[in-house]
């Protein structure tokens, strides 16, 4: 069984998307499956078809995100460790470019607002490390070394 390390706020994120799903998306599609239904030939309904795929898609993230929460490790803040955990936010420094990344879990990665995931190249290179060390990361782009500059 896989971790699914989450923030708090993923959870709830989680939790409120399911019941979502569950009670008012489910509805939707149930209804659109009747809709269709009563237009008559099921063979070349495409109305029919499509809402009978979306349906397969809900029932899908509804399993998916019951696993991850079934699964679910929920990162307490760690605030000013002196070490880069899950949950930490880190300035690092690479080619004299200063930047910000918080090592969340895999299932709330957001590199435009630079959240890494713990399980990337670069995630998992900071963990473990700590302010002044510098890291070398090879990235398809070649290998990079970031210097760490602050924890919180």
């Amino acid at each position: 069984m896989q971790t699914h390390y989450l923030s708090a706020e993923g959870k709830e994120k989680l939790e409120a998307e399911l019941k979502d799903l569950k009670l008012v998306k489910r509805r939707e599609i149930a209804d659109k499956i009747e809709n269709a239904k009563a237009l008559g030939d099921l063979s070349e309904n495409a109305e029919y078809h499509e809402a009978k795929n979306q349906l397969a898609f809900v029932e899908g993230r509804v399993l998916e995100i019951g696993n991850i929460l079934k699964n679910a490790s929920i990162i307490t803040e760690t605030g000013g460790g002196d070490t880069v955990q899950i949950g930490c936010t880190i300035e690092v420094e690479t080619r004299g470019e200063k930047k910000k990344y918080t090592i969340v879990g895999v299932d709330e990665t957001d590199p435009l607002e630079g959240k890494i995931s713990n399980e990337s190249p670069l995630g998992e290179s900071f963990i473990g490390h700590k302010v002044g060390d510098v890291v070398t990361v090879e990235t398809p782009g070649g290998t990079r070394d970031w210097k760490i500059i602050a924890i919180s």
